[in-house]
């Protein structure tokens, strides 16, 4: 049921953005505004956002200070609901929140922690302190020496140590995440980066071995008032297979019986003892012996999160919830559901797991299965912007099989 009183402002541009304007959509009936330093292809000719608002200079603080508050002036009889989706948006708005504070309503820890939980050494002690296991890591600091050895050995997977500085770089072969056969390798990335304009560090981690069906994905929220009872968890069925989009998550499939009460019960426990507020979203994958790895946790719902939304744990419901009705949300309901960005053609041929790709295909079959980036209600401008990039995602993954990197 519409509810015009709510005004949902997303920072960033991206497939996230859409994700969660798709999921207010859905539970209330409005379409967002996006505020954002440059808007990605993910938005056009959506009919889920009213404006996009692009600053290439907001990354300045007081540019991001006033653009927000023209916003909220622009809508002043609105309820208007802050929500970073990217890291260095999250980040942002912890630094400038109590100069947001009388335009908004939104949930965020302070600068000092998300800084600490968005780096290596203070996530892995705090999931020390919960007993959650880590990969070993190697940390370089901007321009320092190669390893020739590592004390986990090659390969390694190699991830930007500054998410931050990292996002507004673009360079030929840029990918989220990487992995190094060897040290020659691990320079030639580190040297493409810095040609894009990288100068930050970088993390060599522990490679943990197993298949895409082994990785895994949780989103929580912590209210104001700490507690952190929504929680979801996705199990991945394949990860991109575009150059752009390697290391991010090409297919999810969430399932009430497979949610893994410890694991959650652990994060959960990280989150309140840390103080957190709002989103948080962890990456992990199961090794061989069934231990949980977590990789990393981002300060805001992740990528692939409009798979909770498809699950029946809909996004924009704990925000409003907690930041409009003031009452802390309960544990999500959910029902089975499967979420997709790529075309399900190459999901189905690039799934190693034939058990959870037969109950994902069964469950598209029955209605439960999301295309991401394709909403009801588009207009005949997106459908046809969809079907191009559809057929552009499989050119590229035609080219990337033809070289032999598939």
């Amino acid at each position: 049921m519409p509810v015009p009183g709510v005004l949902p402002v997303l920072l960033g541009g991206d497939a996230n953005v859409y994700g969660m304007a798709r999921s207010f959509w859905e539970a209330f009936g409005v379409r967002s505004v996006a505020v954002c330093r440059r808007a990605l292809p993910a938005l056009a000719a959506t009919r889920l956002l009213q404006t996009v608002v692009c600053r290439p200079d907001l990354g300045c603080d007081a540019v991001f200070v006033r653009t927000l508050a023209a916003v909220a002036r622009a809508f002043p009889a609105r309820a208007r609901l802050l929500v970073p989706c990217a890291d260095d948006y999250a980040l942002q708005l912890a630094r400038c929140q109590s100069a947001l504070a009388a335009h908004y309503r939104f949930a965020c820890p302070p600068p000092a922690l998300v800084g600490r939980l968005g780096q290596k050494p203070g996530f892995a002690a705090a999931c020390a302190a919960q007993g959650l296991r880590t990969p070993q890591t190697v940390l370089l600091g901007p321009g320092a020496p190669l390893p020739t050895a590592l004390p986990f050995g090659w390969p390694a997977v190699v991830k930007p140590a500054d998410q931050a500085a990292y996002a507004p770089c673009r360079f030929a072969g840029r990918r989220k995440v990487y992995l190094a056969r060897d040290r020659a390798q691990l320079g030639a990335i580190a040297a493409a980066a810095a040609q894009g304009g990288y100068r930050g560090g970088w993390l060599v981690q522990e490679y943990i071995p197993g298949p895409d069906t082994a990785l895994g994905v949780v989103n929580i929220y912590c209210a104001q008032d700490g507690t952190a009872a929504w929680a979801v968890q996705a199990q991945v069925l394949v990860q991109e297979r575009t150059p752009e989009g390697t290391g991010n998550y090409a297919a999810l499939l969430v399932e009430p019986a497979r949610q893994d009460a410890a694991l959650l019960a652990a994060l959960r426990a990280l989150l309140q003892q840390s103080g957190w507020r709002g989103f948080a979203n962890f990456d992990l994958k199961y090794a061989p012996g069934g231990e949980p790895v977590l990789f990393e946790m981002n300060p805001r719902p992740g990528r692939s999160s409009y798979a909770c939304t498809a699950a029946g744990a809909n996004l924009a419901l704990p925000l409003a919830a907690d930041l409009l009705d003031g009452c802390p949300p309960a544990a999500p309901a959910l029902r089975p559901a499967v979420w997709y960005t790529a075309p399900w053609g190459v999901v189905r041929r690039f799934c190693p797991g034939r058990a959870a790709l037969q109950r994902a295909a069964v469950l598209r079959r029955r209605g439960r299965g999301r295309r991401h980036l394709l909403a009801d209600g588009e207009g005949p401008a997106r459908r046809v912007w969809f079907l191009l990039r559809q057929a552009g995602y499989w050119r590229k993954v035609g080219a990337q099989w033809r070289a032999g990197a598939l």
